[in-house]
């Protein structure tokens, strides 16, 4: 049972983790230990996680709204294969049992980790590649990519954004900015269909997830306001150093 205390701590983490989403990503590194450190179940904090902070991949969604029109065709071919794979990977998750998953999880914010700190050479490799013409005729199978990513994303969702970043960049050729438009929407639907699909599972702790959606939103306003004044490359390292720490920690917890 949370108190009042662990509330202010809740609030805190999803303030942080909406403003370093606006800023560099990672904001799960952050909300995820957090629920975990405080007493909640693996697999309900990482539900509740999930359905907490899709307000803000709404927000994000909208923001590159602009940069989505003109890419219908490819909207209709990659979010049915985002819904689908979200769902697969909310399905995994509540087949793993707590035990098995309070096991995985220092791996998976490893993993997180690491896909964070390949941020930037993977943007400048999608940069090169969008000169060479490589993913003209790749485009139809676009969705292959995105749904395996999109079952990460389901399953657990830190770092997402540079594997579908990734995996778009492998069969499309466009500018990294149509293409950031792209992940956002595809972050976005595999976010809602695991969210949708854990809304009946009962692993939701709902007063915690309420009370991250609106300190997401208001990190999220924030990160905006700060965006200019913070390098994002400091921020993503720190994060990065954070997610290597907890999974030392979950480690030696375990």
């Amino acid at each position: 049972m949370l108190t009042p205390l662990h509330y202010i701590f809740v609030a805190l983490a999803a303030l942080g983790a909406g403003a370093v989403n606006a800023l560099a990503g990672g904001g799960t590194l952050i909300t995820f230990p957090t629920l975990t450190f405080l007493g909640v179940p693996a697999v309900a904090a990482n539900v509740t996680n999930t359905v907490a902070l899709c307000p803000g991949y709404f927000g994000g969604t909208l923001a590159q709204w602009n940069d989505l029109k003109g890419q219908k065709g490819r909207l209709w071919l990659i979010v049915p294969a985002s819904i689908i794979g979200g769902l697969i990977g909310g399905w995994l998750l509540l087949q793993t049992g707590e035990k098995l998953f309070r096991n995985l999880v220092p791996y998976l914010i490893l993993l997180a980790s690491a896909l964070l700190a390949v941020q930037d050479p993977v943007r400048a490799w999608l940069t090169r590649r969008m000169t060479s013409g490589q993913g003209k005729q790749l485009e139809q199978i676009t969705w292959l990519p995105v749904m395996l990513a999109s079952v990460y994303g389901g399953y657990f969702g830190a770092g997402l954004s540079v594997i579908v970043l990734s995996a778009l960049g492998l069969t499309l050729e466009d500018t990294l900015t149509r293409l950031n438009a792209l992940k956002q929407a595809v972050a976005f639907s595999v976010n809602i269909a695991a969210a949708v699909y854990f809304l009946f599972s009962g692993q939701v702790l709902w007063s915690a997830a309420l009370v991250m959606a609106v300190g997401a939103l208001l990190g999220g306003w924030l990160g905006g306001r700060l965006a200019g004044r913070i390098k994002p490359s400091t921020l993503r390292w720190t994060v990065v150093t954070i997610g290597v720490i907890v999974s030392i920690v979950y480690f030696v917890r375990r």
